[in-house]
């Protein structure tokens, strides 16, 4: 009988990471999550998605380990990637065979506040994270990019043969950072790597700074929406259900090294991760608008520093590699945000850190 392969989801108790652990419970991995849970927005949401998981709140506030009392082979790990030697000895224990790193330091505007929030997180937590992956030698590791890391770049859709040598936000930066590492830990030590660039990612359990739930928070409250670029801004919206998709199909297609590339041999391969079809934020409001049956306030602004007038994704390299294209259409991703939402928000107020 063969050996249930074990898999690390780190950044598990948020958006995009939550989705991904419940997608793999219901397949053959033993799946442990890995947050540290911090004040970055409430809480309580991350708490609230770690319970949909199957673990209760009293434990993760008392225990570094816990499993959920209905599967054994469920784990949540509470640990700080800056901690390195607990890290090193969590790959030790668990012996890893394959690691999807979503944990990090988000927000383009936070990155102009607390800088030094995404040294921490995102370089020198992704530095140990990759030391882990070395250590311990993994099948294949997969990493979270960004969109951001495209900067102002003029030639659309972005493709994965752009140069991305100038982001325009100190998180940007931190994350073009994340795939030179990782190229050079591919290249040196053979570690297969994927990195995943994600395109404005949306639907339920989203993050309280992100466009979708800030909007339909604002048009539910009555507030005011501010809309940068005197809203002529255009994003590239990607249901987190075909990120799940996406991210499981290239969790089992570890790359190999490729002798007749001119640019790197390393096992190491980018993919942008969108819908290949930007709209433009105001079609958001009125899909929002229209199923909350709320008309919103909104006040057009300039550019704010470090943001972007458009994102769009190609992403035929991910089709060429998995078969897949997303294909979730904004109004039915709208809908069953607002199902969750109406459900889980409107009853559970979520507030952002101060």
């Amino acid at each position: 009988m063969n050996k249930k392969k074990r898999i690390l989801v780190t950044g598990s108790a948020g958006f995009i990471g939550h989705h991904v652990v419940m997608a793999l419970q219901e397949t053959k991995f033993d799946v442990v999550g890995l947050d540290v849970i911090n004040d970055y927005y409430d809480p309580a949401l991350k708490y609230d998605r770690l319970k949909a998981q199957g673990f209760e709140k009293s434990l993760i506030d008392y225990n570094t380990c816990i499993r959920s009392a209905d599967n054994a082979s469920r784990h949540f790990i509470l640990l700080n990637l800056t901690d390195k030697s607990a890290l090193e000895h969590l790959f030790q224990e668990q012996q890893f065979d394959l690691v999807v790193h979503l944990a990090a330091q988000a927000g383009v505007l936070y990155s102009l506040e607390n800088p030094m929030a995404y040294v921490e997180s995102n370089l020198v937590g992704f530095a140990n994270i990759l030391e882990a992956c070395r250590k311990y030698p993994v099948k294949h590791f997969l990493f979270a990019s960004s969109s951001s890391v495209y900067g102002q770049h003029l030639e659309v859709p972005f493709s994965i043969s752009h140069q991305t040598d100038h982001p325009i936000s100190f998180y940007a930066a931190t994350k073009k950072a994340n795939e030179v590492m990782a190229h050079s830990y591919a290249h040196l030590y053979g570690i297969p790597t994927t990195g995943m660039r994600f395109f404005t990612v949306y639907g339920p359990w989203g993050r309280p700074d992100m466009a979708c739930l800030q909007f339909a928070r604002s048009i539910a409250e009555g507030s005011t929406i501010r809309l940068y670029n005197q809203g002529n801004m255009w994003r590239d919206f990607t249901f987190i259900d075909d990120v799940v998709t996406a991210v499981t199909k290239l969790l089992i297609r570890a790359p190999k090294v490729n002798r007749k590339n001119r640019v790197s041999e390393a096992p190491y391969r980018l993919y942008n991760i969108g819908h290949n079809q930007p709209v433009q934020l105001l079609e958001m409001v009125a899909l929002l608008e229209r199923g909350l049956h709320k008309k919103a306030s909104i006040d057009l602004l300039p550019m704010q520093p470090g943001d972007v007038p458009v994102t769009y994704a190609d992403v035929e390299a991910l089709v060429t590699a998995t078969g897949y294209r997303p294909r979730t259409s904004l109004e039915e991703g709208i809908g069953k945000f607002l199902d969750w939402f109406e459900a889980y928000y409107l009853a559970h107020p979520i507030t952002k850190a101060a």
